[in-house]
């Protein structure tokens, strides 16, 4: 168990969330590959996509917190107003994001004079996510922070 623990920075909560999250960015690739029919690795970096890893991260954090202190412990209500925080703003703010960086690509592309400079590159649209992409990475997040709260404290 101590071997688990000391594997990536010493503190379980923390390697869990991790874990949570780096599993959601592989999941990215192969969503990606089985909707689209293309393998591409960019995703295993890339912000925006199913499953949300924003959610992951903060859900692992926040219910191993809960299994481990309590879930009426301050430690968990901290953690749970973040994750709540976290992934409102995926699904909103980042999206409305992403939803006007369309927009203004679509200006762009069609612009018919002149380009300014600063319209030189393109902006990146896929910023934030759906709901049903914040809840899946929210669900992947509480099944790895519980699961491994579990099985290794």
């Amino acid at each position: 168990m101590r071997n688990v623990v000391d594997f990536l920075t010493g503190n379980l909560i923390l390697n869990l969330a991790i874990l949570a999250w780096a599993i959601a960015q592989v999941l990215k690739v192969f969503v990606v590959l089985f909707t689209k029919r293309k393998l591409d690795w960019h995703y295993i970096m890339a912000s925006g996509g199913m499953p949300s890893s924003h959610s992951a991260f903060v859900c692992a954090c926040a219910s191993s917190v809960g299994f481990m202190y309590g879930w009426s412990s301050p430690l968990f209500s901290i953690a749970a107003v973040l994750a709540i925080v976290v992934m409102y703003d995926a699904a909103n703010v980042r999206k409305a994001a992403g939803e006007q960086a369309k927009i203004l690509n679509y200006i762009m592309e069609h612009w018919t004079e002149m380009k300014p400079a600063i319209f030189g590159k393109e902006l990146k649209e896929l910023l934030g996510h759906t709901p049903f992409q914040v809840l899946m990475g929210g669900l992947l997040g509480v099944a790895i922070g519980i699961g491994g709260a579990w099985l290794w404290s």
